[in-house]
């Protein structure tokens, strides 16, 4: 079956639906990793990228903006001058009705008759202005890391902007 594209699952409808207990089948999150680089270094500047709509973001979305992110900043900075961190989890189950198409669908597909569908893939649910990747850098990799993150809005479904804040 043909992965459904985005748009379907961007906006925010009804009840989060995240009893796992009592579903079967549900596939597991493509994020390998939340936390990236030198976790152990106390970095001064912290470069977020914040949503601006309330939105779902598939788990496939998000890791392709961390790879994407991750990549580009071991390369620019180097591994040891940062760390990235994905500060969402994508805990809502999404749900798709499939439908039989071809010769014969008409016998094999339900339609609409108990169309509750099945667990296709994962999303996270941000609110407006919520942080959803943060940056620890020093304030030499500042703008280096906001042009970086810059690319990481471009993996995402909702617009997002770039806040800078700096330890006192």
């Amino acid at each position: 079956m043909v992965r459904k594209p985005a748009k379907m699952y961007r906006s925010v409808t009804k009840r989060a639906y995240t009893r796992r207990k009592y579903m079967g089948g549900v596939p597991g999150s493509k994020i390998v990793q939340f936390d990236m680089g030198n976790l152990k270094t106390d970095f001064p500047v912290a470069v977020s990228i914040q949503v601006d709509e309330r939105c779902q973001i598939r788990h496939t979305a998000m890791e392709a903006a961390r790879v994407n992110m991750n990549r580009k900043l071991i390369k620019d900075i180097g591994r040891m001058n940062f760390h990235l961190k994905l500060r969402t989890y994508p805990h809502h189950v999404l749900r798709e009705n499939k439908q039989a198409t071809g010769a014969g669908a008409d016998r094999v597909s339900e339609g609409m008759r108990s169309a509750f569908g099945k667990a296709v893939s994962t999303a996270a649910r941000v609110e407006a202005n919520q942080k959803v990747f943060t940056c620890y850098t020093t304030e030499a990799n500042a703008e280096k890391v906001k042009n970086i993150m810059k690319h990481g809005i471009y993996k995402l479904p909702s617009p997002g902007r770039i806040v800078i804040e700096k330890k006192n």
